[in-house]
């Protein structure tokens, strides 16, 4: 039987951990654009990229919770992001 890499088998516990901790991770490929945006909120809020995504959803469900997701929308394409 094959060892499995220590390496892999530090992420699965990792990611074990999270899941009990109640966190799910989230991917997908960005835009230039995006990552523009994404170094811009970086640099001026210091939020690490958990704490980015995070803030970007609860941001984003506010909104459409407070009926503004159109609003945002607009915003976002007039100003080409």
């Amino acid at each position: 039987m094959k060892k499995p890499n220590a390496n892999a088998e530090k992420q699965r516990r990792y990611r074990d951990r999270q899941k009990l901790k109640g966190k799910r991770e989230l991917r997908g490929y960005v835009t230039p654009e995006a990552q523009q945006c994404y170094q811009d909120l970086a640099d001026k809020s210091g939020w690490t990229d958990s704490e980015l995504l995070t803030n970007a959803l609860r941001i984003t469900y506010a909104a459409y919770k407070c009926g503004q997701i159109k609003l945002l929308n607009e915003w976002l394409k007039d100003h080409n992001r």
